[in-house]
């Protein structure tokens, strides 16, 4: 096995400056990911996400955003999974978007708060049939006793409710309310460029440069 340690890559594709980013952080995050759609990257819209329980153990995963618009970035999950439980307890999280082709990463952290049921409702109905039924059949995040017992949940939510799930009342979307956002750049020599937004009182953003 090749040694872990001795793994290198140089990052010299791009630059980043504060003069070059929007005052916006949602419009530069949108710019970025353009970009890596444009550059048809695998899962450019694959994130990780970050949560804390009430004890401050955190827990992170990959999953995919859904929406960005001024309020901030949209996922759906089920709200009885670990992550809904942290966040009903903790409503705090972090994301993390990380395009290697780019040499690009993007960190936020922010408040996250419920959908709107009509909005919930309105992407639950936009979902694939399967991914309808799946909703239903899946208890997030606790223990299965093998596969078949969840094919056999399928199978029982796909004969009830036929071609017109409701969207499950555990099931639904979140926005999270960015406080701060870091875009990082890779740069040759780890000298990597990280221009940062940070949130003022007033809701304007303080735009600032943040050591490698």
């Amino acid at each position: 096995m090749t040694s872990l340690a001795d793994l290198r890559k140089t990052y010299s594709r791009e630059s980043l400056t504060e003069s070059a980013v929007d005052p916006d952080p949602i419009v530069q995050f949108k710019s970025w990911m353009e970009e890596a759609l444009s550059a048809e990257l695998p899962e450019p819209n694959a994130m990780t996400l970050a949560t804390a329980d009430t004890n401050g153990r955190p827990s992170a995963r990959v999953i995919l955003i859904k929406g960005v618009d001024a309020r901030g970035f949209v996922f759906f999950t089920n709200y009885e999974s670990d992550k809904g439980r942290d966040l009903e307890a903790n409503p705090y999280a972090a994301l993390v978007f990380y395009w290697t082709e780019l040499e690009r990463q993007v960190r936020i952290e922010g408040r996250v708060e419920k959908l709107p049921d009509e909005e919930s409702d309105e992407y639950f109905a936009s979902r694939p049939l399967d991914s309808r039924i799946g909703a239903w059949a899946s208890e997030q995040s606790r223990e299965l006793s093998g596969r078949l017992a969840l094919v056999a949940r399928a199978t029982k939510f796909a004969v009830k409710f036929g071609m017109n799930p409701p969207r499950p009342p555990h099931w639904g979307g979140y926005v999270l309310i960015p406080e701060s956002i870091e875009f990082w750049q890779g740069r040759p020599s780890r000298l990597h460029d990280r221009i940062a937004y940070k949130r003022q009182p007033d809701g304007k953003w303080r735009i600032t440069r943040l050591a490698p």
